[in-house]
């Protein structure tokens, strides 16, 4: 097996399209993204016998507590791939080769590694076997929450929790709630002013409007993205960023004013993006992060996900977030992120 460097989007883009297991953070425009944002980037695709079996998008992040390199949400292969044991091992040992290379040029402190693929003990042992650990924290959902939207309308809305399928039709008939998309980079200094304000009550750490701008202009261009917005008497109460990649869509941020917790119009506003999935032939619709609210009562991302929840589908767990201590810095670096992750409550 061998390792290259890929430069043609279309050819990155076909051989995503057949991978089972992928989201956005491996698309051509979050690598355009991550540019744009100031970060290096390699995307790399792997050959046996000189057929592409799986690729990989590594970004470097520089961050306060030291420099690493990342691949979110990787590698992407397709099914047959992942159901070869040897196959997956070579293709994490010559990635840590070649990133080891990368992080010294680099002058990184560790590799970091979200990996798609499922949770399992073989999976878990090929990490292992290479030299990674567990990591101390996850950059990205380590599980999601997922509904195929292949179903009719009416199958789909049949499926849900009966509280959500009645909270949509309240919402559909309530003349004072209106939904509307917006496609313009003005919508995302609305979308900005909705999120400061959420941001002000739970108290998080928000991204910045530029960030929001950023990603918005890279899956714009492709017509990849749309944001989704909830009007109550005049009043915008909610949004949300929806990405359309690969047959998939996503359901990336949102943002719902507290004082209106009661109006039902985020639920309207959620299925409105379903429904512009099915029509632009998507046939999943992942809502993103997602934790068992039954195990973790209070976890920041319970209410959420049982919101997500009661519009069906299930949950898919990946790996957890693997890394690879480059630097002697990496010892306290991990125990930064390990007192940053309890602080919040994660």
């Amino acid at each position: 097996m061998e390792i290259r460097e890929i430069k043609e989007k279309e050819k990155w883009e076909k051989f995503i399209l057949d991978c089972k297991e992928k989201t956005f953070l491996h698309s051509f425009c979050w690598g355009k993204f991550q540019q744009e944002m100031g970060n290096k980037i390699w995307r790399f695709g792997f050959f046996e016998k000189n057929e592409l079996v799986s690729v990989v998008l590594v970004v470097k992040i520089k961050a306060k507590r030291g420099n690493y390199l990342l691949v979110p949400h990787g590698p992407s292969s397709p099914r047959s791939l992942l159901e070869k044991s040897q196959l997956k091992y070579e293709v994490i040992r010559l990635l840590l080769e070649e990133l080891k290379k990368i992080a010294k040029d680099e002058k990184a402190d560790f590799i970091r590694v979200s990996p798609i693929w499922d949770k399992t003990g073989e999976n878990e042992e090929i990490f292992k076997k290479v030299g990674f650990q567990k990591g101390s924290t996850h950059e990205h959902p380590e599980a999601s929450w997922k509904l195929d939207i292949t179903p009719t309308e009416d199958e789909l809305l049949k499926n849900m929790r009966k509280t959500t399928r009645y909270l949509i039709r309240q919402a559909e008939k309530n003349k004072d709630i209106e939904v509307f998309q917006g496609e313009e980079l003005e919508d995302v200094e609305k979308f900005n002013e909705l999120h400061k304000e959420v941001v002000k009550k739970q108290k998080f750490t928000p991204f910045s409007l530029d960030y929001f701008k950023k990603e918005f202009l890279a899956f714009n261009s492709e017509c990849q993205i749309t944001l989704f917005f909830a009007e109550y008497k005049g009043e915008i109460i909610a949004s949300s960023y929806v990405i359309f990649w690969s047959n998939i869509g996503f359901y990336h941020h949102a943002a719902l004013l507290p004082q209106y917790h009661k109006i039902p119009a985020s639920y309207l506003l959620q299925w409105e993006s379903i429904k512009e999935a099915k029509r632009r032939g998507c046939i999943l619709y992942d809502f993103w992060g997602f934790v068992d609210p039954k195990r973790n009562p209070k976890h920041p991302w319970a209410g959420p996900t049982l919101f997500k929840m009661g519009f069906g589908g299930r949950s898919f767990e990946y790996l957890k977030t693997q890394d690879f201590p480059i630097s002697k810095k990496y010892i306290l670096i991990s125990l930064f992120e390990k007192m940053r992750k309890v602080r919040r409550g994660l």
